[in-house]
């Protein structure tokens, strides 16, 4: 595979992005995604990096206006730094959903695989992967992929923690930050495109009923990680 050139920051055209920059942007923009602000400490936990190291590096991408810096507050991205943060995310998405149809990968092997090549992804190779693919929307987890102009389609999904009683619904995504938790849900026969219904609450978990009429207790660690989208709303 050909490397992909550090990118030129759109802001200052002569100023190289590097890989640790782009996991820096891709990281705001998803916290950003889960709501609340990004802090230091957030930023801490998602990169697994020390806190002066998340300092550091928002200094300097705040320099590069890649994101707004505020002392004690946190970091937000800028226009500027949130294209760039789409890109590597669609390069991401894209990979793993390659690696899943095209290569066989299990669905909890693609994210950590994506993370490595996700910064060496070619334009040609991009384009190559889309095509191949039939132009996806969504990635194996059911996460939207960024157009190449940083368009992402909207899902009008809601936590299944969030879902009445005995409403039919499918699951539309699940969170893949975590490999051991995102195996534990396969194992349970939780993915995108399966049908579920909450049948009540449990010391334990939630239980569901599974479109094949098979019933789960699904813990709270990993409700937490499951949209679903309403029946009323996919035929809406």
């Amino acid at each position: 595979m050909t490397s992909r050139e550090p990118q030129l920051n759109p802001a200052h055209g002569d100023v190289r992005i590097t890989a640790a920059m782009e996991d820096y942007l891709k990281a705001i923009y998803q916290i950003e995604q889960d709501g609340g602000p990004v802090t230091t400490q957030r930023l801490s936990e998602e990169l697994g990096v020390s806190g002066a190291s998340v300092t550091n590096m928002a200094k300097r991408l705040n320099d590069l206006n890649l994101l707004v810096h505020l002392p004690y507050k946190g970091v937000s991205l800028t226009d500027a730094g949130r294209v760039v943060a789409l890109e590597v995310i669609r390069h991401h998405r894209l990979l793993e959903l390659y690696l899943s149809q095209a290569l066989g990968f299990e669905i909890d092997q693609v994210h950590a695989e994506a993370d490595r090549l996700e910064h060496h992804v070619s334009e040609e190779l991009e384009a190559r992967m889309e095509q191949a693919l039939g132009y996806p929307e969504f990635d194996p987890h059911g996460h939207p992929i960024p157009s190449r102009a940083g368009a992402i389609p909207t899902i009008m999904d809601i936590p299944l923690a969030e879902l009445p009683l005995q409403t039919a619904a499918v699951v539309s995504r699940v969170s893949d930050r975590d490999q051991d938790q995102l195996r534990l849900l396969d194992g349970l026969g939780i993915r995108p495109g399966i049908e579920v219904q909450v049948m009540g609450t449990a010391p334990d978990g939630i239980p569901i009923l599974l479109g094949n009429n098979e019933e789960r207790v699904i813990a709270p660690d990993l409700v937490a990680l499951i949209h679903v989208l309403p029946r009323r709303s996919a035929t809406s």
